[in-house]
């Protein structure tokens, strides 16, 4: 006689966790040691099919990497697909215990496929990333006061840029380490860094905060990172298809990527240059460029190929004269790229003679 399946949803706070089972059982408790160790006790009890948590900045971490030591299965979810489930389902109250009630009843219904979980490293190198871009955003604030401010408040704000540039060093120094120091990294970061485009911010981003690289498809990875269009069609009407969702940190790191691999990388600037003649808008024409420059990023992670191209190829990929064998194939080390399967996907066309004129 089999046991019922039992799935766990568990609400995070900065001081309780709340605890919700189904079919039945609900149970709150401190968010620290001795909080954790009740719930892994309860866990052993009734052990779960499934336990389920929101992403809540990073205070789930530590209850989530303890259920994954003790081999408990777990999956961190977006906030917004559960709040999106609780209003399908007619929940519109919000409390921590429904909070947890609705995780549960989230990882019955939609059995969210699990994920590998980021190591210890790979969690210091995103945290040393999320630091940095704190600094960044803080030092432009503060420049940004300096241009209007008053004489009597300029030299502290004077005295704090200085400051926020001589930690933003700092912790630049301090990712380049954390990368040298790991053997797989540092070869990672070399062949990412062979890209035109690419610098070492980009490659610790992808490093740090897109694990997947490498290990799914053109077309997962784009949907993943969120540079992969949406369609929105309803009967016979055909809707404009947009980009949204997705990893921001990510998307963000990949549109400056893309905004520099516009002029200096010879594949990418001959794309580009192709879409704004074909009538393309610039922004438009940068969003397919981010999406082509990930594809290669995943293709070369995927086969372990360093980035070369010749002249040649970028006048072939330039006038669409390349075999459209579809995407980038490793040969001999060259990174040889064909958009044109991509433009299928990015711009719909109804037939040939239109087939870059529409978005």
């Amino acid at each position: 006689m089999t046991s019922a399946q039992v799935f766990v949803g568990i609400d995070v706070s900065k001081a309780q966790l709340d605890m919700a089972l189904r079919p039945e059982g609900r149970f709150s408790t401190s968010n620290d040691d001795a909080g954790f160790a009740q719930i892994l006790e309860r866990l052993r009890d009734v052990p779960p099919t499934l336990v389920v948590l929101e992403a809540t900045g990073g205070l789930e971490i530590p209850i989530t990497g303890i259920l994954a030591a003790a081999g408990v299965p777990v999956v961190v979810v977006n906030p917004r697909q559960v709040r999106d489930f609780a209003k399908a389902t007619g929940r519109l109250a919000k409390t921590d215990a429904l909070d947890a009630q609705t995780l549960a009843h989230f990882a019955e219904v939609l059995r969210p496929t699990r994920r590998p979980l980021p190591d210890a490293q790979t969690q210091a190198l995103a945290a040393i990333l999320a630091r940095r871009r704190q600094l960044v955003e803080m030092l432009t604030a503060e420049k940004n006061r300096l241009g209007s401010a008053l004489k009597p408040v300029r030299t502290s704000l004077r005295t704090h840029i200085t400051w926020l540039e001589r930690e933003l060093q700092h912790t630049n120094t301090h990712l380049a380490d954390a990368i040298h120091q790991s053997p797989v990294w540092r070869e990672k970061d070399d062949l990412l860094q062979s890209v035109p485009g690419i610098g070492p911010v980009a490659t610790s981003t992808l490093l740090a905060n897109l694990p997947e690289l490498g290990t799914l498809t053109g077309k997962q990875i784009a949907a993943l990172v969120g540079v992969a269009p949406l369609n929105r069609d309803s009967g016979t009407w055909r809707g404009k298809r947009t980009v949204w969702g997705g990893r921001a940190h990510v998307r963000a790191i990949l549109y400056m990527s893309a905004l520099v691999a516009t002029r200096f990388n010879p594949v990418i600037r001959a794309f580009y240059q192709r879409l704004c003649a074909a009538g393309k808008a610039k922004k438009v024409a940068l969003t397919a460029c981010m999406r082509k420059l990930l594809t290669i990023l995943n293709a070369m992670m995927k086969h372990h190929t360093r980035w070369e191209h010749t002249t040649g190829e970028a006048e072939a990929v330039r006038h669409g004269r390349l075999s459209p064998s579809g995407g980038y194939q490793p040969t001999g080390g060259r990174a040889i790229v064909d958009p044109r399967p991509m433009l299928c996907d990015i711009f719909p066309m109804h037939h040939e003679k239109n087939q870059l004129s529409r978005a």
